[in-house]
């Protein structure tokens, strides 16, 4: 699974809370998405160029959960950014 944060999307931290902006209004991305702490693990890990397997084992070192089930919901939050048209194919996750 190879994708990257399309063009003009930017994550910000407002108030104790991480949200997605699209600042280059090129987009048919509107307003905002907020994520939590693992969402922001895994944007900054897809922003890196880390693959899926990659971010899995990132989550399991961080949290308490194991590979496969990390790899599940890391593959739902990447599709998930896809169908938002937040993430398209391309980059190394």
């Amino acid at each position: 699974m190879s994708v990257k944060i399309k063009q003009g999307l930017v994550l910000r931290e407002v108030a104790g809370s991480y949200v997605v902006l699209d600042i280059g209004n090129e987009l048919s991305f509107n307003g905002m998405i907020t994520l939590n702490e693992s969402g922001k693990l895994i944007w900054d890990s897809v922003a890196e160029g880390l693959g899926a397997s990659e971010i899995a084992k990132r989550i399991t070192e961080e949290y308490d959960i194991d590979e496969e089930s990390a790899l599940g919901d890391v593959s739902s939050f990447i599709q998930k950014m896809k169908e938002a048209d937040v993430f398209e194919e391309g980059g190394n996750a």
